[in-house]
């Protein structure tokens, strides 16, 4: 099989807590003739799978090395601490990082926040991956910081989780190869951007068709005049003489 008869496919990255579901799911109704298949990637490899072309584009974690990488910033989570349910904290809607400053505070070395300092108090060791600080947590070692979606992906009856004030906040952003801007990126684009399947922009949309002006009868140049009136009569019921004029003096009898 030659290059020109290979079917087109589209890949699609994406790092932990992201759901891609929905875009999928309009990806699969607008362009049913091609695929796409999603590849699942760490935060910190996201930029070179996308450089090194394991993917078209990808959902990543801000910030990244833009360089050579397009990226549209989607949104912004909430940052959260995992904690045990029966820990003081749960009693709680949210806590700062100030009431924070005497708990042991895990930092893994997958960690996705853009930290100048953690709040708390280190521990001995930085688990290898956000995994091994949940179960750490679990085993009443420490406290994890961690985007809300984290918390969500890695839940365990034995944990909660309440929002945190005053830490740095985690941005999803769309990313691909600045010099692959391919139609079907474009394409994914204008999915994630919410726009419609007739939009302008994009491969997929439908150009506009040139209205057709109706063209006038030839009967329809002069007005037919409404039933029951005659042309060229006035108001007074005269043979077409202008309004308000003399009348002619009446005979006298002989």
């Amino acid at each position: 099989m030659t290059g020109s008869e290979i079917s087109p496919s589209f890949r699609l990255a994406y790092v932990p807590g992201v759901t891609p579901t929905k875009w999928v799911r309009i990806w699969n109704e607008r362009l049913p003739e091609i695929p796409l298949t999603l590849v699942a990637v760490t935060a910190a490899e996201a930029s070179d799978v996308l450089r090194g072309g394991g993917a078209d584009a990808g959902f990543v974690r801000l910030p990244i090395d833009r360089t050579d990488l397009s990226a549209i910033p989607l949104y912004t989570e909430t940052t959260v601490v995992v904690i045990p349910k029966d820990h003081i904290a749960a009693a709680v809607d949210e806590v700062s990082a100030e009431d924070l400053a005497d708990e042991i505070v895990l930092h893994p070395l997958d960690d996705t926040l853009d930290w100048e300092r953690p709040p708390g108090r280190p521990a001995i060791e930085r688990p290898a991956t956000t995994v091994d600080a949940i179960e750490l947590v679990a085993a009443g070692v420490g406290l994890l910081i961690v985007p809300q979606s984290l918390a969500r992906l890695h839940h365990r009856k034995d944990l909660t989780y309440r929002p945190v004030t005053g830490v740095p906040e985690s941005r999803i952003a769309l990313s691909w190869p600045e010099d692959a801007t391919t139609d079907m990126v474009e394409d994914f684009i204008g999915i994630v951007r919410g726009r419609t399947v007739n939009s302008t922009r994009g491969r997929t949309a439908t150009p506009p068709q040139p209205k057709q002006r109706k063209r006038p009868d030839a009967g329809d140049a002069r007005r037919k005049p409404a039933a029951g009136k005659s042309a060229g009569k006035s108001p007074r019921g005269g043979s077409g003489g202008p309004k308000g004029g003399k009348r002619g003096k009446p005979r006298r009898r002989s």
